[in-house]
């Protein structure tokens, strides 16, 4: 085939045409080396990592890196190496069945799909409200506006980022990793302006201190595992790509393992990186109280000037706008998922962020609600995890994608230590 035949017609949608390069690729027609090669399958993971960079870690990282220091950057690194191996499976889950968690859960334990949707939209909603809540913060921030109008340039903001479904998935795919990107060059100006030292290595021995920051590295792991994204990334994966043999199915998922490395590992070093640059900040300077967002935003301007606090600023809505956008599709997966059932996504995105103008109007603070909600996050890791878990170690549902005795040993590992860690958490906060 000349190189003219291989080029997809332009009348086609970016969607159209990124799935003629993908077919051509499995079909051992495509490019065999380089970024040509990988771009039709990159986007899923994106969507998935802005979850791992919402305000809600935004909160518990700067609160623990100002509080504690170093001390709880090996908590952010064991949990994104967890939560690339879950979001891994969850992606093979879609490419492997061509359904997503939330449907296999229905059609396997139909007597449980009504407690457990009724449990996902709980964590939805914890999930939205931080994200929502950051945004409008991040507007009042850079704009010296009241939060209820941030709230509603958010409400306005994320509406107009979901239109984008309406073209296909890769306009929204494109968006997202913009939105990251900010990210990225927001974090990378904070940690240079913030100079972490060589003593940041401490930080990688796994230890505590106390009951407090027990408390934040829960939160931290409900930040960075998120239970919705866990149900979402077997539906961005499902019959995304057409893979007809076994063959095509184990080359998309390698194609959606380095997709998940390239992003994952991304976010990864942006949560590292917030946390390094609290520690070197407030830590560093005695302000361990730190545990506002909006303090820390305007701490930031005397010591490490106004570009900083900007950077921050411009990376917390950057996140809080993605992040919103992401959740909302989590939550129609979900409801669709488990019980059959869709609503409007405008009249969804009403409803889920009604309670974060309820807790603006009420007068509450913002960054501990944010706080909150992530250790709610935690205890929802579990009811996504099991099943995940369970799934993908059938040969009757995989097929060739069964995951390996050695990743289901390493699956039930961290599901038992999340799982111990709320329970610990538990006792600790209310067993006095």
């Amino acid at each position: 085939m000349s190189r003219a035949e291989r080029v997809p017609p332009s009348g086609l949608s970016l969607d159209e045409r990124m799935n003629v390069r993908a077919a051509e690729v499995l079909q051992g027609r495509g490019p065999r080396k380089g970024l040509a090669r990988l771009t039709p399958f990159l986007g899923p993971a994106f969507i998935a990592s802005v979850a791992y960079m919402d305000p809600g870690n935004f909160a518990t990282n700067i609160q623990g890196g100002a509080q504690f220091g170093y001390l709880l950057l090996w908590v952010i690194l064991g949990a994104s190496l967890m939560a690339m191996l879950i979001q891994h499976l969850s992606a093979t889950l879609g490419i492997a069945t061509g359904r997503n968690l939330p449907e296999l859960i229905r059609e396997r334990w139909p007597k449980v799909a009504w407690p457990y949707w009724v449990q996902a939209e709980l964590v939805a909603m914890a999930t939205d409200l931080a994200e929502f809540l950051g945004a409008a913060l991040a507007f009042q921030l850079l704009f010296h506006i009241p939060l209820i109008w941030g709230a509603v340039l958010t409400a306005i903001a994320t509406f107009s980022l979901l239109t984008l479904q309406k073209r296909g998935f890769r306009p929204m795919e494109l968006a997202i990793a913009g939105f990251v990107g900010v990210i990225a060059v927001a974090y990378l100006v904070q940690l240079v302006k913030s100079h972490p030292g060589l003593e940041a290595l401490g930080g990688f021995v796994p230890h505590f201190a106390g009951q407090d920051s027990l408390y934040l590295a829960v939160g931290i792991i409900g930040a960075t595992v998120m239970p919705h994204v866990i149900y979402l990334h077997s539906a961005l994966t499902q019959n995304r790509i057409k893979a007809d043999t076994d063959a095509q199915k184990q080359q998309v998922v390698r194609m959606s393992r380095t997709d998940l490395l390239i992003a994952m590992g991304l976010a990864a070093l942006i949560n590292m990186a917030m946390l390094a640059a609290a520690a070197a900040t407030f830590h560093a300077s005695g302000k361990t109280d730190i545990g506002d967002l909006t303090q820390a935003y305007q701490t930031l301007t005397p010591l490490l000037g106004g570009g900083a606090a900007i950077a921050f600023g411009l990376a917390l809505l950057a996140s809080g706008l993605s992040s919103s956008a992401v959740g909302t599709m989590a939550g129609q997966v979900v409801m669709q998922g488990f019980i059959q059932r869709g609503i409007p996504i405008w009249l969804r995105r009403s409803i889920t962020m009604l309670p974060a103008f309820a807790v603006i109007l009420a007068g509450l603070d913002p960054t501990k609600t944010l706080i909150l909600s992530q250790v709610i996050l935690s205890f929802g890791i579990p009811f996504a995890l099991v099943p995940l878990l369970i799934f993908t170690a059938r040969r009757d549902l995989m097929g060739v994608l069964t995951s390996s005795r050695t990743v289901q040993v390493i699956g039930w590992l961290i599901a038992s230590l999340i799982i111990a860690l709320n329970v610990y958490l538990l006792v600790g906060t209310f067993v006095k």
